[in-house]
C-alpha cells in the first residue's frame, strides 16, 4: 500500500557530507511521520531522526546537531542531510513511514552508507 524508496548512500571519508532522500507512494495520508533508522554490521536497528507532518522533528542523541531532517509533503519525500560523519555512522538507512490506525508502519529496502578513509 505504501512503498519507500531511498537513494544517496555511499562511500563518503570521515568529516564528509552526505543527502539521503526518500520517495513515498501509494496511499499515503496527509498526517502522518517519516523518518530515518540505521542499522550498523551486528547492531539492532535504532531510530536516528523522525518528522511529522506537522514539522516536529526528534533526533538520537548520537545524530543531534550533525543532521537533519527535512520534508516536502508536496512531493512525498523526506531527507536526511548528514554532516561530519564518522565511522560509528556506518551503517544501512531505513526509510519508515506510519500514520494513526496503522498496527506497524512500512519500511523502505535500505541504502548503505560507509564512512571509511
Amino acid at each position: 500500500q505504501v512503498q519507500l524508496v531511498e537513494s544517496g548512500g555511499g562511500l563518503v571519508q570521515p568529516g564528509g557530507s552526505l543527502r539521503l532522500s526518500c520517495a513515498a507512494s501509494g496511499s499515503i495520508f496527509s498526517i502522518n511521520t517519516m523518518g530515518w533508522y540505521r542499522q550498523a554490521l551486528g547492531k539492532q536497528r535504532d531510530m536516528v531522526a523522525t518528522i511529522t507532518s506537522g514539522g516536529s522533528t526528534n533526533y538520537a542523541d548520537s545524530v543531534k546537531g550533525r543532521f537533519t531532517i527535512s520534508r516536502d509533503a508536496a512531493k512525498n519525500t523526506v531527507y536526511l542531510q548528514m554532516n561530519s560523519l564518522n565511522a560509528a555512522d556506518t551503517a544501512v538507512y531505513y526509510c519508515y513511514y506510519t500514520r494513526a490506525g496503522l498496527p506497524r508502519g512500512y519500511w523502505g529496502q535500505g541504502t548503505q552508507v560507509t564512512v571509511s578513509s
